[in-house]
């Protein structure tokens, strides 16, 4: 397989420099830290980040009522605790700091070591880790498996807006527990990634197959079945949602379809479209709606699915507050 790039090594400095050339008049950039950020503003600093291959998580979401600053590791490794805490001290202008967390042992290691740090310093800092993969079918240990995926996108925007409006530190990071416990993500693969220098797939997915629930690193999902058409994986996630939330008849929730990789625009919009009809049969309310790729697993074919219970208007007004960041 061919890939668009110079020395694999130097393959996520390469693409933030590039990133910073298309931004520099937003954001800034350091190098040594492969820190995505903007300047100290008088709010909570606002930091995520993780291993890099799932762009555009998460610089792309850097900016005025998102993020604060994306801390970016090497290929699927997760950056050190170092660099978190340099994030964090560029962050703070006195009002505290939220790490923002994908549910995953080495990422949950590496924050909590930044957060101990910097608090040994004079910083107040949170952390709250995001749970939103329900993919998981073992009813007795799943919870402890909740993986953090694309719901991580919606806790950004929400949460940054808030932010820019002037919540606490305290309030925040309260919030953002409760869009958490509200937050749902079913993912489903039409091919593994592959990632440069190694050829050999995570798992092995015939041609004609799809995988249901499998993590953004390549871990194991729980069934594979022979593909049908686009209307039939938004059943399969529909129906495992409505096992999961119970709904009721015009509940809200906020939905996010993220392409995980390598899927054209066309097939997201037309899953979404299996959506609308699905959701109008539910009878649901779904006020805000948004489609596009937001966070990857590198080049893997698929789709995931978010949906967040609104049980408070002003989340989907925050969703909808404008914002800069690049990708959203």
């Amino acid at each position: 397989m061919k890939y668009i790039q110079n020395n694999p090594k130097n393959s996520v400095e390469a693409m933030l420099q590039g990133y910073f050339f298309e931004r520099k008049h937003l954001i800034d950039y350091d190098s040594k830290h492969k820190i995505i950020y903007r300047q100290k503003e008088n709010q909570v600093a606002l930091i995520s980040g993780g291993g890099s291959g799932h762009e555009p998580a998460h610089f792309g979401y850097v900016g005025e009522g998102m993020l604060t600053a994306s801390v970016n590791g090497d290929l699927f490794v997760p950056p050190s605790a170092d660099a978190v805490l340099a994030a964090i001290k560029k962050t703070d202008a006195g009002k505290g700091v939220l790490l923002i967390v994908k549910n995953y042992a080495s990422d949950i290691a590496v924050f909590s070591q930044a957060k101990k740090d910097a608090e040994q310093m004079g910083h107040i800092v949170e952390m709250i880790i995001v749970t939103d993969d329900h993919s998981i079918e073992n009813d007795v240990s799943y919870k402890k498996r909740h993986r953090g995926v694309a719901g991580t996108i919606l806790v950004h925007k929400i949460l940054g807006a808030y932010a820019q409006q002037g919540m606490e530190l305290t309030e925040l990071t309260i919030l953002g527990n409760n869009i958490i416990e509200n937050l749902y993500t079913l993912g489903v693969a039409l091919t593994p990634a592959r990632l440069p220098g190694n050829q050999t797939p995570s798992y092995m997915l015939n041609d004609d197959e799809v995988y249901f629930g499998v993590g953004i690193h390549g871990e194991k999902g729980y069934r594979k079945e022979p593909y049908i058409s686009s209307e039939q994986l938004a059943i399969e996630l529909i129906n495992k949602l409505r096992r999961l939330n119970n709904w009721a008849p015009h509940e809200k929730y906020a939905l996010l379809v993220n392409g995980l990789g390598s899927t054209p625009l066309m097939e997201q919009y037309i899953f979404a479209n299996d959506l609308r009809r699905l959701f109008n049969m539910e009878h649901l309310d779904i006020p805000f709606v948004k489609v596009g790729t937001h966070l990857t697993s590198y080049n893997m074919h698929g789709i995931s699915l978010t949906l967040l219970k609104i049980v408070d208007q002003q989340w989907v007004e925050a969703l909808q507050q404008p914002t800069d960041a690049s990708h959203w």
